[in-house]
């Protein structure tokens, strides 16, 4: 096993002895396709590298590879289509158009994480069905096999509001906590903190991403030093990474620019003509009058 390290020293400890994290990743692998055992790949690979505490972040792709979610590439843009729930936004460019949507699991990703890097010709991958139950199957094997307390992060690439450049989330997770939260605590100056819940799986899974790499064929990297976020392996879908995933009606963000434009000009349009019409209907119907008439007094006739 090739093993490159990081190690990081941290100022603030979150846990007493939690001085460094290493991250190296897992060589020999190889190529994973439908059907593999990929529990059984993973396990090989480490041999006796594995550690009580150590959690493996797994690029989503081999995750896919194994699960079969792959399609013919002509298929693309179709299978973007069939993959999304929700279109975010859009944005046409000289080889197309780059379509941010909501996708069947809940993220949302760019061409819904249809993947067409680091895979035969004609070919495009598809995210797992449900990347927390892959996570979880994942963790049982491995945790079966080494008799280890470890912790499973699914991981994929994406973009992120007003940032440029891509990096690594956790989109699968089991064994292991995906939030840190720090409500209620205070500060080094001693100050009430009411909002900081720190996304500790994505900070994992950006992080080991940069010993993976993307061209390098290294799909898992091992993260050792966090022991205090792994825990027990709950049945799902107790927890996950779908933890992580805002609900849509909460994001300010819903849509992008010029979707909020349309839907509010549409929504404005309609407003403006169901208000004339209502206006002409008032102006067009026919005045009732209300006013009694009083009955002329009969004459009577003068005697002559």
């Amino acid at each position: 096993m090739t093993m490159t390290d990081v190690t990081h020293d941290i100022s603030t400890p979150a846990a007493a002895g939690e001085a460094e994290i290493r991250i190296f990743v897992l060589d020999g692998i190889g190529e994973i396709t439908a059907g593999d055992d990929l529990a059984e790949a993973i396990f090989a690979a480490a041999g006796s590298q594995l550690a009580d505490g150590d959690i493996l972040a797994v690029t989503s792709k081999i995750v896919s590879k194994a699960e079969g979610r792959q399609r013919a590439a002509d298929d693309r843009e179709q299978a973007i289509t069939e993959e999304t729930v929700r279109v975010v936004a859009t944005r046409a460019h000289p080889g197309g158009v780059t379509r941010i949507v909501e996708n069947r699991q809940g993220l949302v990703l760019a061409a819904a994480g249809v993947d067409a890097s680091n895979t035969p010709d004609g070919i495009v991958l598809l995210l797992p069905i449900d990347p927390d139950a892959s996570a979880h199957a994942l963790c049982t094997a491995l945790r079966e096999r080494t008799g280890l307390r470890l912790g499973v992060l699914i991981t994929d690439t994406a973009g992120r509001p007003w940032r440029e450049g891509q990096t690594d989330i956790a989109i699968g997770a089991a064994g292991v906590a995906v939030l840190d939260d720090l409500r209620g605590t205070t500060d080094a100056g001693g100050r009430r903190l009411d909002v900081t819940v720190a996304a500790v799986a994505d900070e994992i899974a950006a992080a080991a991403d940069l010993i993976k790499g993307k061209t390098s064929g290294n799909p898992v990297a091992v993260v050792r030093g966090l022991g205090r976020l792994v825990g027990e392996l709950e049945a799902l879908p107790a927890r996950g990474a779908r933890l992580l995933q805002r609900p849509s009606e909460f994001d300010m963000f819903r849509l992008g620019t010029a979707e909020a434009h349309a839907e509010g000009f549409a929504e404005g349009f309609a407003a403006g003509r169901a208000a004339a019409l209502a206006e002409l209907r008032a102006n067009s119907a026919p005045t009732v009058s209300t006013t009694a008439t009083t009955p002329s007094p009969t004459s009577t006739p003068t005697e002559g």
